[in-house]
């Protein structure tokens, strides 16, 4: 057998900032050409692990090891964080901070470059790599100016360019819509298939990865590695939902139904799933008691109205057509679509960032294009889906608390408001970190508090639970849904059809820069016209009902959603 391209034996670390190690008792092999899923909550230590292999622990974050890692049969602190990159390339969680070129084309050139590779040999190797990953129309565009698809098809060839041992992608689907998600999933099958290499993900989206095999999924929790083993065993158990793991929405659905989870079922995917006619049966059975307990919900008053809206950032192109829609108070609403579709230039337009070329904003009836930026902030609360373009204090508690301090609220009511919130967010245990030592996803969290604090009385969000685990999902969710039932008005921005399901029953659907559908959130991802033009994708309850014999897979998704919530899940 081949020798590990990865191996921790016995292994710790600890950060020098920190009190208590990170990683405790590691023992992890990764060989060639394997594909294997690391899982578990923040803090869990799978982010240290990655950090880890490629080597900025301990070239960019110094601490106290134990135990021993070899990385491609090297110890990386005998060797140098260039040396490593020819073992282990990387594809960052935020595209945007590993960008190095001016256009497309000189970032995934980069590598080669840096390794003297001819430029007639360095250009052919480009433009392969790209039209691989289908980027290779877009190589003279300046990085900024792609979506967020495209910005992960170019970090993706730049790993490509390299001969490496190991590829490592730290959360590669955050922030892409389902499809571009599951496309991002196969491109990486693909590119295992291309260069041999070992692949390892670190992913919370653990039913998007599982689009395309894995052969094993290490899960971790408090530094220690709980359970290392094949997929469909550790699916068939409960060990992710104990320790605070989304499992695919498939096997939840099965489990209500009373059908117990075994690895004969090949569980990993919805499409080979062997269920018997007595399985069927009990899902059925399941479904028939559920379905007179479906319900609609009653709308309020109008809160926020938009009519036959009209944007473009340059007068050829408009970004958004003709838009017309009504947000009643008190709705929890999702706005989902593809990436570039004209979701955030819509909450901009609301607050007051852009000006429409044609069309109105109302509130409470109230014509709002009058109105500062200010005086739209006093009633609608908006959340950016990048985090670094909204921080501007170092400390957490400073800028978590700043909108409150503007407001000359006095101070031990500010103080309550910020516990409150930052325990919420689970930033509490670091209110006086600087918010540099953070987390992408961390970060994220403390651009939500800075908005959650002031209670404003309409909440846009715009992709709120990206890069968080299920445990902190959920806490963000909760709180969130704690607010809509005091009366906030909420409008999500996701691609998190799990998000959307879950907590919205309301939908309103994008695809280049028209409005597609404005319907209840089941029907979205049971209509699979809607789910192709919108670029989103079915969701597995779906798979799950038709192949059970229901022929109503809306209902039975609206069955789920209205079961969870009455179980308080």
């Amino acid at each position: 057998m081949a020798d590990p391209v990865i191996s921790f034996q016995d292994y710790g670390f600890q950060y020098m900032a920190q009190a208590a190690p990170t990683l405790y008792n590691i023992d992890l092999d990764i060989y060639p050409g394997e594909k294997v899923l690391i899982a578990g909550t923040s803090g869990s230590g799978k982010s240290t692990i990655g950090n880890c292999i490629n080597g900025l622990i301990p070239f960019a974050y110094p601490g106290q090891k134990t135990g021993r890692l070899l990385v491609g049969g090297k110890e990386p602190d005998k060797s140098s964080i260039f040396e490593l990159s020819h073992t282990v390339g990387t594809v960052l969680q935020d595209t945007d901070g590993q960008f190095i070129g001016l256009t497309v084309g000189e970032d995934i050139a980069f590598a080669p470059e840096n390794n003297c590779v001819p430029q007639d040999e360095m250009k052919e190797l480009v433009e392969r790599v790209a039209k691989l990953v289908d980027i290779d129309d877009h190589l003279q565009y300046a990085p900024h100016e792609l979506s967020g698809g495209q910005k992960q098809r170019v970090s993706l060839a730049g790993v490509m360019v390299e001969d490496v041992k190991a590829l490592l992608f730290d959360e590669p689907l955050a922030n892409l819509d389902p499809a571009a998600g599951r496309t991002t999933i196969e491109l990486i099958d693909m590119i295992h298939e291309y260069t041999g290499a070992a692949i390892i993900i670190i992913e919370h989206r653990l039913e998007d990865v599982l689009w395309r095999s894995m052969d094993r999924i290490v899960l971790m929790d408090e530094g220690k590695i709980i359970a290392d083993m094949p997929t469909s065993k550790l699916l068939a158990g409960r060990a992710l939902l104990e320790h605070g793991i989304r499992e695919p929405l498939y096997l939840t659905a099965l489990r209500y139904a009373g059908v117990e989870i075994g690895e004969e079922m090949h569980p990993e995917h919805v499409d080979s799933l062997l269920l018997t006619e007595g399985q069927k049966e009990k899902v059925r059975g399941w479904y028939e008691s559920q379905r007179s307990q479906v319900g609609r919900a009653d709308t309020g008053e109008e809160l926020l109205r938009v009519e036959h809206l009209d944007f473009g950032y340059t007068p050829e192109k408009r970004t958004l057509q003709d838009v017309s829609f009504t947000i009643h108070k008190g709705e929890m609403v999702s706005v989902v679509g593809r990436n570039g579709a004209g979701k955030s230039t819509l909450a901009k337009l609301i607050c007051g960032f852009e000006h429409p070329l044609s069309g109105g904003i109302y509130m409470d009836g109230r014509d709002l294009s009058g109105d500062t930026i200010k005086e739209r902030a006093a009633h609608i609360g908006y959340v950016m889906q990048n985090p670094n373009q909204m921080i501007s204090k170092p400390m957490i508690w400073d800028e978590v608390e700043m909108a409150l301090v503007q407001s000359g609220m006095p101070k031990e009511e500010r103080r309550a408001r910020v516990e409150e919130t930052l325990h919420v967010c689970g930033l509490y245990p670091f209110r006086h970190w600087p918010v540099s030592a953070l987390s992408f996803g961390q970060k994220k969290r403390v651009t939500i508090a800075s908005i959650l604090v002031q209670r404003p009385q309409m909440i846009i969000l715009d992709e709120p639970t990206a890069g968080q685990d299920y445990r902190h999902y959920t806490e963000i969710m909760d709180f969130l849904k704690e607010l809509n039932g005091q009366g906030y008005t909420i409008l999500m921005i996701t691609h998190d059809m799990h998000l959307m399901l879950e907590y919205t029953p309301r939908a309103i659907v994008f695809s280049e820069g028209k409005l597609l559908a404005d319907t209840t959130a089941a029907h979205v991802l049971n209509d699979p016209e809607l789910v192709r033009a919108a670029n989103l994708k079915e969701t597995s309850l779906y798979t799950l009902s038709m192949a059970c014999g229901i022929e109503d897979p809306q209902t039975f998704t609206e069955c789920f959603i209205g079961y969870e919530r009455k179980e308080g899940r």
